[in-house]
């Protein structure tokens, strides 16, 4: 499959998230839920959706990765992080995620975005993402969906058309296993994939690279958790082939201990 069906198709994903959403549970962690609204707050009956909105102004933060890593050929530290200031049904959300080496800043970006809720814990998203790393600044229009998927999978699903041609998507999907009142394993992968080669940027079309981890964490208070983890991260195709032209490494697997918090 080209890259044109891949990002087709992951174009046709961002749209058809949402009609799969399902009602659920609360679950640790869940963003939309991070703050108790005053319909929540009062009876437990069925509502109508109208009734149940809150128009007031909250505003959230989540960190949810601040880390240290130890690799095969190096160690640094990564960060996670996102938030909103908005209503139930209109936010400003930002994102940003990146990370160092011992002796430079290997990845980093942020993230603008306006969103909207189309439906009970799905909502659609568009704005701006700035790359500052790696290589000079680039700039990305970005367009997706982001919610909590049946069997309480956390996802983001990101589509990015940027400058000189350039156009990126990315996916995320996590989950938190509750081991027991306090003690949570969470899954976690990520992809990422590229339309055009980037050769400054160690950047090839198609598949790029993708992640996966696990991070044990323990809740001393739902906003305060410690944890630990092992992270396993792979290049593929030109990407890989750009990174050891590069003198990196096409494939690493990381110690990790770090925290997550909120406010």
């Amino acid at each position: 499959m080209n890259i044109t069906s891949n990002i087709g198709a992951f174009a046709l994903f961002l749209f058809a998230a949402p009609a799969f959403a399902q009602s659920m549970p609360d679950m640790p962690g869940m963003q939309h839920d991070a703050m108790p609204t005053q319909a929540s707050t009062q009876s437990t009956a069925p509502m109508p959706m109208h009734d149940m909105l809150d128009d007031a102004i909250h505003a959230y933060t989540l960190i949810d990765r601040l880390e240290a890593w130890h690799g095969d050929s190096a160690n640094g530290q990564a960060w996670k992080a996102d938030g909103w200031i908005g209503t139930d049904t209109d936010r400003l959300w930002w994102r940003s995620e990146g990370e160092r080496d011992a002796t430079r800043t290997q990845a980093a970006d942020l993230e603008a975005l306006y969103g909207h809720s189309v439906s009970t814990w799905w909502d659609v998203v568009a704005g701006v993402r700035e790359d500052f790393k790696p290589g000079d600044a680039q700039t990305f229009a970005a367009f997706g969906v982001q919610g909590l998927a049946p069997q309480k999978f956390r996802i983001e699903a990101t589509a990015y058309l940027g400058e000189h041609g350039q156009s990126a998507a990315r996916i995320e999907i996590e989950r938190d296993l509750l081991l027991g009142n306090r003690l949570i394993l969470q899954p976690q992968v990520e992809a990422n994939l590229y339309a055009r080669d980037d050769a400054a940027r160690g950047i090839g079309a198609g598949l790029g690279d993708a992640e996966a981890g696990l991070r044990l964490r323990y809740e001393i208070t739902r906003r305060f958790a410690p944890y630990l983890g092992i992270d396993w991260q792979r290049a593929f195709g030109k990407t890989a082939d750009l990174r050891r032209a590069l003198g990196e490494e096409a494939h690493d697997t990381r110690l990790l201990a770090g925290v997550r918090l909120w406010f």
